[in-house]
């Protein structure tokens, strides 16, 4: 059981509890707020809703939560594959689906052979998704929880990288959560305390969550194998400032 969040599993969401907690979410209708929980919400493959909200609030409410204003994330993953790591002042929740993955290739014959689509798009999340939720007992400033997106954006990379040699997918998200009567902290960068044990939790919850997921499947080979898959093979203008 994790020290900082209370988690909840019910039908296809999993909820993370703690009273009074402040959060920042890179997800849909994401920013920063002050609540209760946030939510990891499993999604059909199918899934394209006209409204949003009403769809993802149906689905809390059938799953018997009552959303206020917690982030929520989206994810086409089972939630029965969510991991959890904790060490020292941070826990940090994950799940991971690889349907959808990116690659950043740096040469051009690298961007030739990496295939997959770049078109640009605003549609919802496709059925993969590697979300995380990122909690620590410290209270941290804006600032500071910004930065720790960051740092636990750097260690999804890292670790997706040496795992299955993708960058991500085209549609990760990250909560942060502090407490905001904890101690006060101010830099949250891979050196300190939560930077290091975020960098640590995120590559081991992700790594669970990707074993629990693919324990009897495999994913992608390659972008231009996956169902959705996109690699950035533009190349920009540099230029001296």
């Amino acid at each position: 059981m994790s020290e900082y969040f209370d988690p909840t599993h019910s039908e296809d969401v999993l909820a993370l509890e703690r009273s009074d907690t402040r959060w920042l979410s890179t997800g849909w209708d994401g920013g920063f707020c002050r609540d209760g929980t946030a939510y990891n919400c499993t999604v059909p493959k199918s899934w394209d809703p006209e409204d949003i909200s009403a769809d993802v609030a149906r689905r809390l409410d059938r799953a018997g939560f009552d959303a206020t204003a917690g982030p929520v994330l989206l994810t086409g993953v089972d939630q029965r594959h969510a991991r959890g790591a904790r060490l020292g002042p941070v826990t940090v929740f994950a799940t991971v689906g690889l349907s959808n993955p990116t690659t950043l290739p740096l040469e051009p014959d690298e961007r030739r052979a990496a295939g997959g689509t770049t078109e640009e798009t605003d549609e919802p999340p496709d059925p993969g998704t590697v979300n995380l939720v990122v909690g620590t007992t410290r209270s941290l400033t804006e600032a500071g929880m910004a930065n720790l997106v960051a740092v636990a954006a750097e260690a999804r990379t890292a670790t997706l990288l040496e795992l299955v040699g993708f960058t991500g997918t085209t549609s990760d998200a990250i909560v942060v959560a502090c407490d905001p009567t904890g101690e006060t902290t101010q830099f949250t960068g891979s050196a300190t305390p939560v930077g290091r044990a975020t960098r640590a939790c995120v590559r081991d919850a992700i790594t669970a969550s990707y074993r629990s997921r693919y324990d009897d499947s495999e994913p992608p080979a390659s972008v231009a194998d996956a169902e959705h898959g996109a690699a950035t093979t533009e190349g920009a203008a540099v230029f001296e400032p």
